[in-house]
């Protein structure tokens, strides 16, 4: 009979063996089996809606990125919201139109964006285009994320890489490593198996009948993993489209990368506590694949935080093998460290050489106890209100 101990520890590792059964599914099918093609119709008329809070150093260099993707009759939209900068200015001389919006209570991108939608209400597209004022969109992405929005009817994701300033240290060639894993590896893995992904933020494609009427005015601090989600209960999940590519870039110092890195994961971890059991009962009661194939890759946490639990938990095992001889919970908790290493090789070696050295990601379970006071903040004062990453050159 199992005792109370051996009980609770390994309920606890079969509890984390699901999320890196499902990352290690989503990474050996995303270098072993071919991706699915979609035919691409007629290229819609498309708007670009670009959200910006005091970009004026950056809004010009992602807008040469995009006007020479524009055909005659799209547009292209920059909502300059509550700056007190020249981006409206800047953005009216690359050629956009630059709307202003002023509404100190109500902040955040998901205002921002509303307010695009509605004034794009009087000349609607037939897509919408969304890009982060800090993000290059590379030659080709918007045409390919039109077609194949127009094509589908759904949400579209571009591959979204967060790429490292020269210079940087080992620990912010990890977070790009494991901005890799989750924004490409991961994803790849989803499309080649047919299924739909996580919208990420930025270089995401709507049809209009979508985006018009979603729900978009909200301060969520992770408002568009909370729209795509929204968007796969109404039965049109994002698909995945590594052909088009937006990038951006770690801020330099340690304060952007903070702020930046405290309002995405405590935005994710709160998402995967209130959206997943929902979802899986969701998705249990329709039958549907899509739903269940964004709970399960909605329940795998970030990687470092993953990392953090699987060791915890094998380590107290190893403990409970040595003094009470108690094997089972040592037995999963070593299958699920054995896979979730693997799973970290694997992503390395296919998509993580020009990132990093193995011999610097080494330093990987550093990089994991350095965040553990971001993850504790998250129980005891858990960020919940939009904040604007910092920039380097604020």
């Amino acid at each position: 009979m199992l005792t109370v101990l051996e009980f609770l520890l390994s309920a606890a590792a079969c509890v984390l063996l699901l999320p890196v059964t499902v990352l290690f599914v989503e990474i050996v099918c995303a270098v072993t089996k071919r991706p699915i093609p979609v035919a691409l119709g007629e290229r819609p008329r498309v708007a670009i809606v670009i959200p910006a809070h005091n970009e004026a150093n950056m809004i010009a260099g992602t807008l040469r990125t995009v006007v020479p993707q524009l055909a005659q009759s799209d547009r292209l939209i920059v909502v300059a919201d509550n700056c007190t900068d020249d981006t409206a200015a800047i953005a009216a001389q690359e050629g956009a139109e630059a709307v202003q919006r002023t509404d100190p209570v109500r902040r955040g991108k998901g205002y921002a964006l509303d307010f695009g939608i509605r004034y794009l209400e009087s000349d609607a597209p037939e897509v919408v285009v969304i890009i982060d004022a800090d993000c290059q969109a590379a030659p080709g992405s918007i045409d390919r994320l039109a077609r194949v929005c127009g094509e589908t009817a759904r949400p579209v994701q571009a591959l979204y890489l967060m790429k490292t300033p020269l210079g940087a240290g080992t620990m912010t060639r990890i977070a790009e490593f494991a901005w890799t894993v989750k924004n490409h590896v991961r994803p790849s893995g989803l499309h080649n198996l047919g299924l739909p992904c996580q919208l990420m933020g930025t270089g995401m494609a709507f049809p209009w009948s979508r985006i018009g009427s979603a729900a978009l005015a909200t301060g969520h601090i992770v408002e568009d993993l909370k729209l795509g989600i929204d968007l796969a209960r109404a039965g049109a999940a994002p698909l995945f489209c590594p052909e088009a590519l937006v990038t951006s870039q770690f801020p330099a110092s340690s304060d952007g990368v903070q702020s930046q890195r405290r309002r995405w994961e405590h935005g994710y971890l709160g998402v995967i506590l209130s959206e997943t059991p929902r979802l899986l009962a969701a998705a249990a009661a329709a039958r549907n694949v899509d739903l269940l194939a964004i709970a399960v890759d909605l329940s795998v946490p970030p990687l470092a935080l993953l990392l953090l639990l699987v060791v915890t938990v094998w380590l107290l095992s190893l403990l409970s093998c040595i003094f009470a001889r108690e094997l089972l919970p040592i037995g999963i908790a070593s299958v699920a460290a054995a896979l979730l290493g693997l799973s970290v090789l694997i992503s390395w070696g296919f998509y993580g050489r020009r990132i990093i050295s193995l011999r610097s990601l080494g330093f990987a379970a550093i990089y994991a106890l350095w965040k553990i006071p971001l993850y504790a903040k998250f129980l005891v004062s858990r960020e919940m209100n939009w904040v604007r990453s910092k920039r380097d050159d604020d």
